[in-house]
């Protein structure tokens, strides 16, 4: 299937790992000139090296001053087309031992300036009456996982920021959608399953086959099939897709 995206411009968060990685793989081997943004690029210039189409860019989201500085150069460079929201995840705890201090750190980073940058480079895609923004949040926001208070209150703004998004531009032809992944296998879940097996003094391949059985598929997701989902939206034949929360989740989701 020609997705019609061969020449398009994206940004890919977080991609220096999992499944920002596999995102950015995903759009370069489909054509789009991707450039992967990370705190730290040398992972990312370890996987680029050997392709023109992947560019790594240094974007701390908590450093507002590095999130202007990459937009400008962007900007400068005629924008992108798509942009992959993607990040990495708070650390665990309770909502009741959550401080404010933590809330404000982590909001800002994982919302205030990814809803800043976004906004920044939408107007070149309205301009050119297409875009494609794709938000990587959790199944989280449709069912709290216990001990992850940071991530499920931070990660619902970004689906409220999206859908009330998806309805103001949907008529410059650009959609705005939110992927949420279940237990994707990633380096984030492994130290997911680390930290439970530390909180309740099991053993860590305990904590994870238990984790599993809760799977209706029995088994944690390929980052390449996470990557396929979300590079299929990114697509010109996902163009009445807008507004939209889609699981990838083994069927872990058990809700209507």
């Amino acid at each position: 299937m020609d997705l019609g995206i061969t020449g398009k411009r994206a940004l890919v968060l977080g991609a220096s790992r999992g499944l920002g990685k596999a995102i950015a793989q995903g759009l370069a081997a489909e054509g789009v000139t991707v450039f992967a943004a990370a705190r730290s690029v040398d992972k990312i210039s370890d996987y680029a090296s050997n392709s023109d189409t992947l560019h790594p860019v240094k974007l701390d989201l908590g450093e507002i001053t590095q999130v202007d500085r990459a937009v400008d150069d962007l900007l400068a460079d005629g924008g992108v087309d798509i942009i992959v929201n993607n990040g990495g995840g708070p650390p665990p705890g309770a909502a009741l031992t959550a401080d404010r201090a933590a809330w404000l750190t982590h909001f800002e980073a994982m919302a205030a300036n990814l809803f800043h940058m976004n906004a920044r480079l939408l107007p070149k895609m309205k301009e050119r009456g297409w875009g494609r923004i794709i938000s990587i949040t959790s199944s989280g926001v449709e069912q709290p996982i216990p001990n992850l208070a940071l991530s499920n209150g931070i990660r619902s703004a970004v689906v409220g920021w999206s859908k009330t998004l998806a309805n103001e531009v949907a008529a410059d032809g650009i959609t705005v959608n939110v992927v949420m992944p279940g237990r994707i296998h990633t380096q984030r879940v492994d130290e997911l399953d680390a930290a439970a097996a530390k909180r309740t003094d099991t053993d860590v391949a305990e904590v994870a086959a238990k984790s599993r059985a809760t799977i209706p598929a029995g088994r944690y997701g390929k980052p390449e099939e996470f990557a396929d989902v979300v590079t299929f939206l990114a697509s010109e034949r996902a163009g009445y897709v807008t507004g939209s929360k889609i699981r990838i989740d083994g069927g872990s989701i058990k809700s209507i």
